[in-house]
């Protein structure tokens, strides 16, 4: 493996062409390497992250992939949710009232944001 430093005392791993097999994942599959184009200081900005969470920028990534919910997960938690509220207390809010909630929800993380 070749090694390329993003700032002092630690270095992403690149694979060469004499690198090993690739790892398998933890889900069983087999890992594979890929390129992918981003802006040098979102890059650096990922690796710092990493490296500050005692990770390799490679394994931060597979992390952050499998944490990260997509749109259609969420709203299937959101669903799910709104359901168990329902049958737990009989929350049942309407679409204009779950309007209002977005909104007051926006307005606030836009109050903590702008400090």
């Amino acid at each position: 493996m070749l090694s390329t430093s993003y700032g002092p005392g630690w270095s992403v791993a690149k694979p060469n062409r004499h690198s090993e097999k690739p790892p398998r994942s933890r889900g069983g599959g087999v890992t594979s390497d890929a390129n992918v184009r981003i802006p040098e200081e979102a890059r650096d900005r990922l690796a710092a992250i990493a490296a500050a969470e005692g990770l390799s920028l490679r394994a931060y990534l597979a992390r952050l992939a499998e944490t990260m919910l997509t749109p259609a997960e969420r709203a299937e938690r959101a669903e799910k949710a709104l359901a168990a509220l329902k049958e737990w207390n009989g929350y049942a809010p309407t679409p204009a009232e779950q309007d209002d909630l977005d909104s007051e929800l926006d307005r606030r993380l836009a109050q903590v944001t702008s400090r």
